[in-house]
Formats: structure tokens, C-alpha cells, sequence
């Protein structure tokens, strides 16, 4: 199946901005991340077609996924 990602902020840098996949049927967040070599704790907000989602949540043909990183400021 194939799936769009897009990454935010941090994660972009030397990866991408935004990119096609893929990947198998029944996978999950976490097959996800292991593929693009992304660790679990680098993401804090996961979306999938605009709605949250979590580490668990499967992945379907078609899916638009944005992963953001931990905000940190001051």
C-alpha cells in the first residue's frame, strides 16, 4: 500500500519534507518509524488523515501521515 508522510519541524532536518512509501498491509505507527529510522521517542504528536493517532494505530492505503517532534522553548 501506499502512504504519505510528512515530517515537521526538527525531524525535516537531513530527512525530508514530505515523501511517498511503501509499506505493508496491517502496519502500524511503530513499523512506520522503524522504516524511515525514526526513533519512538523523537515524535510526540502523530496525525493520520487529520485525526490523532498513537504508535499502535494501523496504517491503511492512502493515508496522509504527519509526524511532529517534542516543542521545546522558553
Amino acid at each position: 500500500m501506499k502512504i504519505k508522510v510528512k515530517l515537521f519541524a526538527t525531524l525535516r532536518k537531513e530527512r525530508f519534507d514530505e515523501k511517498y512509501f511503501e509499506i505493508d498491509n496491517g502496519s502500524d505507527i511503530e513499523y512506520l518509524l522503524k522504516k524511515i529510522q525514526l526513533k519512538k521517542e523523537e515524535i510526540a504528536i502523530i496525525f493520520i488523515n487529520v485525526k490523532h493517532a498513537d504508535l499502535n494505530t494501523v496504517i491503511s492505503d492512502g493515508d496522509d501521515i504527519a509526524l511532529f517532534p517534542p516543542i521545546g522553548g522558553g
